[in-house]
Order: structure tokens, then C-alpha cells, then sequence
């Protein structure tokens, strides 16, 4: 099995060619997603069972280049136009990608834009008081919140609104913090303060469900969940939020602290839906005792994620749960059958997430996952 390859700006990604909304027909994708959208429908309703979705991430769209919406969109067309050669259960969707910086322009920072890299946030703050001493505005005023809003009029206007279109990367209130103070000093909060962090995570949810509450009313029909980086479908529920520096605190701090602000943003949407890099094999109690949780999202091989877990046998937890487990494996038809062998035990709600180079690869990854779990 091969390891993650750091000579990759991104080991996720796909080369398209660009395709302008004009040139795009997208009645035949609408179609499409329709059709894969029933068996999306039967799978959520179910209590166990399997899905492939064969992600089409385009690197530009997710760095430097969600700069331009107009090149963004061109993008993702060629990767939707793609990914219909693909065979697969679960349709792909566009994003309007603008960084991770949200709810951290409701403080006042900015973004900043390194050659060839995606917009960073530097934080403003050196205490977590001087954060509660200030007053944030919406995220719908701030010059992030209103390119997004912007980049979502966009979208919708040049796809006719036929077109699946989830929300932008919605960061946790936890993964947001990294963004507005140093993470040392937080954690010395959560230490010595947790109510201080209890405060401003309910700050931050308020936040980030008024601005969602915004994109749903743009996206209107279109909108799929959980959205990002996550399989979604018009036909399932829950809302996906990033939650990356859930594996710095413990399990008991993360439920105790954390979990609170996830419920209070994701319930309005059906439900949380948990990601994290990395290994959050430890965390897998915490996550699924998340009172109405839906899904959840982990890496499965090396070459998916330098810090991958290598504990499968610890997710058979999520059978019988009527969670899904959204299973990313970047890998050949080998690593994808192994680490699936593994993975998979009766009653479990399982989508595959592949990343195969070629459509045959895929199909015949398809069928053998297929094969597997069923």
C-alpha cells in the first residue's frame, strides 16, 4: 500500500478541462443526478447498506483559485461533466469555495493570499477576552460572507438552478478558533476557562447558522447535504461541519465543550455531520453519541491522508447505529479492496469515497465493493 505522497498539492484531486455554463447541457446532469438521486433516497431511508461515490475534486477550485468564481465554475462543470463517465452511485455537486475564513470575518480579519495557496486568516487576537469584548457583525456583511453569497448568485444564475449546489466549507465553532486567537493560548482556556469557551462557541454557532440560514435561501431546490467534502444528495439531511482540532482536546472535553455549539449549528439542517482529518479513531464514542448525528467522515489509507487511521476494525462501532460512515480511500483496485474488507461488517451504513484514475478502474472498484458488502 502506497504512502501519502507530499509531492502532491493535492492528493485528492482530479484534472478537468475547464467547460463554460453555456457549453454545459445541464438538462442531461440533472437528469443524471436524478436518477442516482433514487438510489441515494433508498440508501438513506435504509438501515444498512452501501454506496460509491467517485469524488471529483478539482485542486484549483479548493486553493489559489476560488479567487475566481467564473474560473471556478468552468472547473467544476468539467468535473461534473466527468464524473458522469464514472460509474457510481452518489452524483457530484458544486461548492462555492471560498476558504475557511467565515466566521472569523465576523471579527474583522481579512483574508490574506500567498502565491499558488489558498487564503489564510492570521489571528487578531491574543486572549480569548479580547475576542468576547468584540462585537461581531454578520458574516453576510463581511467582504468574505459577501463573496460567497456572491459566488452562490453566480453559480445559480449561470447553472438555471438545475444544478446540485451545496454550502461553502462550513468550519465548527472548535476549528474556527484556530482563526481568531493562537491555539496555545486557547487550550490553556479550555483548560482554566471552559465556560469562556462555551461562550464563544455559542457566539460562533449564532453566527454561522444565521449565514447558512442565507446560503439556504439563495440555493433554494438545489441544495444538497451535508455538502464539502462529504457524498450529499438533494435526498439526505444533516449539515456538514469541519472539525479538525477535535482530535487536540480529549474525547470528554470534545463532548462537553464542543459538541453543544455542532448540535445548535447542524439541527436546523436535520442533523450533524462530523469530519475530521487525521485520526479520530479514539473520538469514535464522542462522535456517535452526538445527539441526532447523521454521518461522519474519516480517511482510510495512506495515501488518502498522511495521518490516516489504520484502526478500521474500531468504526465497526457504526453498525446498527444508522450512521453513515463517509469512507475516503485515495488508492488502486487493490488498497480500495483491502481496507473495504476490513472496514465492512453487516449493518453498517457505509459510502465508499473513490479515486480511481480511469472509468474502467472504477467499475470494476464499483462491483467489488458492491461485491463485498453485500
Amino acid at each position: 500500500m502506497k504512502k501519502f505522497d507530499i509531492s502532491l498539492a493535492d492528493s485528492q484531486a482530479v484534472e478537468v478541462s475547464p467547460i463554460k455554463p453555456e457549453a454545459f447541457d445541464l438538462d442531461a446532469y440533472a437528469s443524471y443526478a436524478a436518477e442516482l438521486n433514487q438510489a441515494c433516497e433508498k440508501f438513506w431511508e435504509a438501515d444498512s447498506g452501501v454506496l460509491v461515490y467517485r469524488r471529483m475534486r478539482v485542486a484549483e477550485c479548493f486553493s489559489f483559485g476560488c479567487r475566481d468564481m467564473k474560473r471556478s465554475l468552468e472547473l467544476q462543470l468539467g468535473s461534473l461533466e466527468k464524473s458522469k463517465l464514472f460509474k457510481a452511485d452518489v452524483p457530484n455537486f458544486l461548492e462555492p469555495w471560498y476558504g475557511i475564513g467565515t466566521l472569523a470575518s465576523a471579527f474583522g480579519s481579512e483574508y490574506n493570499w500567498p502565491d499558488g495557496n489558498a487564503p489564510v486568516i492570521k489571528p487578531r487576537f491574543s486572549s480569548l477576552d479580547e475576542v468576547l469584548k468584540y462585537q461581531p457583525k454578520p458574516v453576510a456583511e463581511t467582504n468574505i460572507g459577501k463573496h460567497t453569497l456572491n459566488m452562490i448568485g453566480y453559480f445559480l444564475e449561470k447553472t438555471k438552478g438545475k444544478i446540485p449546489v451545496s454550502f461553502t466549507d462550513s468550519q465548527s465553532p472548535l476549528n474556527s478558533i484556530a482563526n481568531l486567537l493562537p491555539l496555545d493560548q486557547f487550550f490553556i482556556e479550555v483548560l482554566m476557562n471552559p465556560d469562556n469557551v462555551r461562550e464563544l462557541f455559542d457566539i460562533l454557532a449564532g453566527l454561522s447558522i444565521e449565514f447558512n440560514k442565507k446560503q439556504a435561501e439563495l440555493i433554494g431546490d438545489a441544495l444538497v447535504l451535508p455538502g464539502h467534502g462529504f457524498a450529499s444528495s438533494s435526498k439526505w439531511k444533516g449539515l456538514g461541519l469541519s472539525d479538525d482540532n477535535a482530535i487536540m482536546i480529549s474525547p470528554d472535553d470534545y463532548a462537553l465543550l464542543a459538541v453543544p455549539s455542532v448540535k445548535k449549528v447542524c439541527d436546523p439542517f436535520g442533523g450533524a455531520v462530523f469530519h475530521s482529518c487525521g485520526d479520530w479513531s479514539a473520538w469514535i464514542d464522542a462522535v456517535l453519541n452526538i445527539d441526532g448525528i447523521k454521518m461522519a467522515d474519516a480517511a482510510f489509507s495512506p495515501q488518502t491522508d498522511p495521518g490516516a487511521t489504520d484502526n478500521l476494525e474500531a468504526f465497526h462501532s457504526f453498525a446498527g447505529t444508522g450512521v453513515v460512515l463517509n469512507a475516503r480511500i485515495v488508492g488502486d483496485l487493490k488498497t480500495i479492496e483491502e481496507q473495504v474488507k476490513r472496514l465492512w461488517v453487516p449493518g453498517m451504513k457505509l459510502v465508499v469515497v473513490t479515486y480511481c484514475e480511469t472509468p474502467a478502474e472504477q467499475e470494476l472498484a464499483y462491483n467489488r465493493i458492491h461485491e463485498i458488502c453485500n
